[in-house]
């Protein structure tokens, strides 16, 4: 199926470009997505998609049924907020917002979700049940997944799973990856203040030196990852004033807020100064469900054969708000190739595959015929 279904996508290849470019060129940060908002709704009306608009304040959920009534469904879910981050990209289609770009390829996901529900709109009859389209706002910050969640879109809009891509910079195009369980990680940040009492220079034995005190802080931060975590779990804290600290389970988690606490105040009091420790949990890892993410696999082997899909992929110590969707659904993350061919994500020079597009529309269409097969029973989910 996966040739004859690329052959047919890449008659959308130039329309599907013009829309990528056309959002890269017009970048929106989180809750500001208004253009791109009504791109979307505007491309999906078009295709005679049922439309719902304002889902946490800026989201855009799309409602396709098949011409075969049934009581399954299924959600996939891109993500539209682009970043704060001036574009060094020598193209024609650079942004024209000063200091605002889509340096994550967030431009490129919400044109393969759109390609998708253009093909299944086209195609209503190659499965059966209801395919819900989520056009995320806000995944870099502010959190769109949880006020698409407060505002009810799984009551709204009841979905047995939901899906997710993200372009990988370092992944060839046309392969993807994945891993079952804990596969991005949780985004913590802490702000730590330090307090002694000034003094001359002459008598230094006489003030409480935060700078010394701070480099010795800074220094016994990396004994956490190093003494109090398991060789076998991940961790990563980066210090600066404030810092960030990323971790994949409850217990590191914890570890690393008790610790962080305890060095600040042990060293502060040493110090004949005090701290205040301000740890916030931003964001809770990325959990594939082991099921669901078979299914994910087996929907892009359908695609490019199984030597393209790599199931066990390391884990990633970035963070992604699909997170919040996975807690409340059984469903998955994918990647999908972006050949590196222009940096890192989140790097002045980014730039979203064209030649990706297909790819991802390709698994979206595959994903969903698998899993709304006509013949399939509603006891498999």
């Amino acid at each position: 199926m996966g040739n004859r279904l690329l052959d047919r996508l890449r008659l959308m290849q130039a329309e599907l470009t013009y829309i990528r470019q056309d959002i890269h060129a017009h970048p929106e940060t989180a809750m500001k997505e208004v253009r791109t908002a009504v791109l979307v709704a505007t491309k999906l009306k078009q295709w005679g998609i049922t439309v719902t608009e304002g889902v946490g304040s800026m989201g855009v959920v799309g409602t396709l049924e098949s011409k075969v009534p049934s009581n399954r469904s299924i959600g996939l879910r891109a993500d539209m907020d682009a970043l704060e981050i001036i574009e060094k990209n020598n193209v024609s289609y650079v942004s024209t917002i000063f200091g605002i770009m889509h340096a994550c390829g967030h431009d490129g996901h919400t044109t393969m979700l759109l390609g998708a529900a253009k093909y299944l709109a086209e195609n209503r009859d190659s499965f059966s049940g209801t395919v819900y389209f989520i056009f995320q706002p806000a995944e870099e910050k502010i959190g769109g997944a949880v006020a698409m969640i407060k505002d009810k879109l799984f009551d709204r809009f009841p979905m047995d799973a939901v899906y997710a891509l993200h372009n990988g910079p370092r992944l060839p195009v046309g392969e993807f990856a994945i891993r079952s369980g804990p596969m991005m990680a949780a985004d913590d940040t802490c702000v730590v203040t330090f307090r002694g009492t000034g003094g001359h220079g002459a008598v230094p034995h006489l003030a409480a030196d935060v700078t010394v005190l701070l480099a010795e802080f800074i220094l016994s931060l990396q004994t956490i990852v190093s003494r109090n975590i398991a060789p076998t779990d991940a961790a990563v804290i980066k210090f600066r004033v404030g810092g960030t600290a990323r971790s994949f389970t409850k217990d590191v988690r914890d570890t690393i807020e008790r610790r962080m606490k305890e060095l600040a105040h042990g060293l502060a009091t040493s110090f004949g100064g005090t701290a205040e420790v301000i740890f916030n949990r931003e964001g809770i890892p990325v959990v594939n469900d082991v099921r669901f993410t078979e299914r994910a696999i087996r929907a892009a082997e359908s695609l490019v054969r199984a030597k393209n899909v790599y199931g066990n992929m390391p884990q990633i110590m970035a963070a992604e708000d699909f997170a919040e969707m996975l807690e409340r659904k059984p469903g998955a993350l994918m990647f999908i190739g972006n050949g590196n061919q222009s940096g890192e994500l989140h790097s002045p020079t980014y730039n979203f595959n064209d030649d990706a597009l297909i790819f991802g529309v390709g698994f979206w269409v595959s994903l969903v015929q698998q899993e709304l097969h006509h013949d399939l029973r509603v006891s498999a989910l």
